[in-house]
């Protein structure tokens, strides 16, 4: 199995017999139902994909509130079918995931805030408290190079993590337990990697 979606609950801790405290983020993987199962013969590459959360009132095209391929080997594509179940038991034997959500928006932010720059003086009369400073290079360019780092939207975006530990599972209540924080809001979804 290549990966499973989940929905993040918050941020909670461990702490194990010899007292260490570990912090970790709480997912709700929820059984996904296989919506697809793409093949070499008909798709040109082995994959499967997942939708996650049926929709109440689902619509001719929409179903599932996500739906992510996850590509697998030639060999395991017999291994699914169209309507199986893919729960958090397909992540007993793995110690480390990847995982993939949307970060928190944080709107349109200066420099300060989206770069790390340092501000300016705040007193003896300077102005220059936290804009950006100057941008241009000189006469031969004449412009502003693209890549700039100037203020705009910041957050919103795709995080991708490699080697997250899992902490804890339980598959009964389809709860898995990472190591450390996992980007995006409460409630949003995650998609974990193996």
């Amino acid at each position: 199995m290549s990966g499973i979606i989940g929905k993040k609950v918050g941020m909670t801790r461990l702490i194990q017999d010899d007292g260490r405290v570990i912090p970790v983020t709480v997912l709700v993987c929820e059984p996904s139902e296989v919506a697809q199962v793409k093949t070499v013969d008909k798709d040109g590459y082995p994959a499967i994909v997942l939708g996650f959360s049926k929709l109440k009132k689902p619509t001719k095209t929409k179903k599932y509130k996500l739906m992510k391929e996850f590509r697998i080997n030639e060999d395991e594509q017999e291994n699914y079918k169209k309507g199986d179940q893919i729960t958090v038991e397909s992540l007993q034997d793995v110690e480390t995931v990847k995982i993939s959500s949307v970060s928190k928006g944080k709107g349109f932010q200066g420099v300060i805030k989206r770069h790390n720059f340092s501000r300016g003086p705040e007193t003896h009369g300077s102005h220059h408290h936290r804009e950006p400073g100057s941008i241009g290079a000189c006469a031969k360019p004449g412009r502003v190079h693209k890549g700039k780092k100037m203020p705009g939207r910041m957050g919103g975006a795709q995080v991708t993590l490699g080697k997250v530990k899992i902490a804890h599972l339980d598959t009964k209540k389809h709860i898995v337990a990472l190591t450390g924080p996992v980007p995006g809001p409460n409630g949003g979804l995650v998609i974990i990697k193996l």
